[in-house]
C-alpha cells in the first residue's frame, strides 16, 4: 500500500507564534547537538525575551525621532515576546508602534504582513523606509513597494529574489545620514 509523501510545511502557512517555532528549533537542537542539556531549555528560551539590540540602535532611533520621523517594529515575533524585548532594551519611548504578525495570522514574507504596516501607520508603502538585517525580509518589503535599506552587517551576497533593496549599509549608524536625520 502506497503512503502519501508528507507535504512540505511552508513558513508562511505555519500559524504558531515565532516563539513557538524557536522552541521547536531549540528542542530539535537539544536532541541533535551533543553537550546541550534539556535542563538548559527554559533558560535559553527566556533569553529571547531579553535580547539586547545592537549597540547603535538606541542612538539611531533617537536621531530619527529628533528629526520628526516615526519609528516602528514589524516582526514575526508574538506581541508578548516583542513587549518583553522592547522593555528589556528600554526602547519603548523611541518607538511609535510595535507590530506583530499575529494581527494578520501569517508570517513574513507574506504581503499581508507588510500591508499591516501600511494600514497601522496610515501611509502608503512607498512612504515607508523599511530596514531589515534579513535579506529575505528586505527583498520582500521591496517587492511590496516599500523603500528598503538592507543592513547587511555580515557582508552577505545579494539574494535572487523578487524586489531589491534601495540601499545597503553595514551598520545602522549609516541610516540617519541616508534619510536626512543626521
Amino acid at each position: 500500500m502506497r503512503t502519501e509523501e508528507p507535504r512540505a510545511v511552508r513558513l508562511q502557512d505555519y500559524r504558531a507564534p515565532e516563539f513557538h517555532i524557536s522552541e521547536i528549533a531549540l528542542d530539535f537542537s537539544l536532541e541533535t547537538i551533543i553537550g546541550l542539556k534539556k535542563s538548559d531549555r527554559d533558560r535559553l528560551m527566556s533569553l529571547f525575551l531579553t535580547l539586547d539590540p545592537f549597540p547603535e540602535v538606541p542612538n539611531v532611533l533617537r536621531k530619527l525621532k529628533t528629526a520628526g520621523m516615526r519609528t516602528a517594529i514589524l516582526s514575526n515575533g508574538s506581541p508578548a515576546m516583542l513587549d518583553a524585548a522592547v522593555k528589556a532594551a528600554k526602547l519603548e519611548l523611541l518607538l511609535d508602534a510595535v507590530l506583530s504578525v499575529e494581527e494578520v495570522g501569517v508570517f513574513k514574507p507574506h504581503p499581508k504582513v507588510y500591508q499591516l504596516a501600511v494600514d497601522r501607520l496610515a501611509i502608503p508603502a512607498s512612504a515607508i523606509c523599511y530596514q531589515s538585517s534579513n535579506s529575505w525580509d528586505a527583498y520582500a518589503a521591496s517587492a511590496f513597494g516599500m523603500q528598503v535599506v538592507w543592513c547587511n552587517r555580515y557582508g552577505q551576497r545579494r539574494e535572487r529574489l523578487p524586489g531589491s533593496p534601495d540601499r545597503e549599509i553595514g551598520s545602522l549608524t549609516q541610516l540617519p545620514a541616508l534619510v536626512g536625520a543626521s
